[in-house]
């Protein structure tokens, strides 16, 4: 996949005036290759700048919310199968606001249209959604974007130590448990 994803960023590279028009276009495609978002809206930023690449980002993530809605809204089996999956990850009736809904697009790990649906679940119709996923969308596509900017001007050098640096971080953040055995801590009587 990570190839593929390279192959992809160098032929955005020599495409020309149309490279906008298809990374927006690959943003559609994005679910169906199991690609995160966050790795497209930093291929943003290394291809297109931080501004250019945060205006494609958000243009690609909001029709891509689009398509889910009208997605969502025909076929009720998902719907049901994502209310559920929503219900054992969240309380049964929490409402997120769009604040909220905003913040949690920046982590990584939180799946992207599960956050969508709980958009779904607080705007009226169709009009409201597509708004409130423009405006949950923003500050996920400039702060990847941005950090990709980052990633394309920063040298060598400085990237491995950067990644030393995070290394170390890691190593030092680590959960530190230890085990003890039920033996370990009794000692037989001998």
């Amino acid at each position: 996949m990570e190839q593929f994803a390279m192959g992809f960023v160098g032929w955005l590279e020599i495409s020309g005036w149309y490279a906008p028009l298809l990374f927006i276009a690959f943003h559609l495609f994005r679910p169906l290759l199991f690609l995160p978002v966050v790795l497209l809206c930093i291929s943003g930023g290394v291809l297109f700048g931080a501004i250019a690449g945060t205006i494609y980002s958000v243009i690609g993530i909001t029709l891509s919310s689009t398509i889910f809605y009208r997605i969502i809204k025909g076929v009720p089996g998902v719907w049901k199968r994502l209310t559920r999956l929503k219900n054992k990850m969240l309380k049964k009736n929490t409402s997120l606001t769009v604040r909220q809904v905003a913040v949690l697009r920046l982590v990584p790990f939180i799946h992207f249209h599960l956050l969508s649906l709980c958009l779904i679940e607080i705007c009226t119709d169709f009009k409201e959604y597509v708004r409130a996923s423009f405006v949950s969308n923003l500050p996920l596509a400039f702060v990847y974007t941005t950090v990709g900017q980052w990633l394309s001007k920063i040298s060598i050098p400085m990237m491995v130590v950067f990644m030393v640096m995070l290394g170390i971080i890691t190593f030092l953040f680590r959960r530190k448990q230890y085990i003890l055995s039920w033996n370990d801590f009794f000692q037989p009587n001998t």
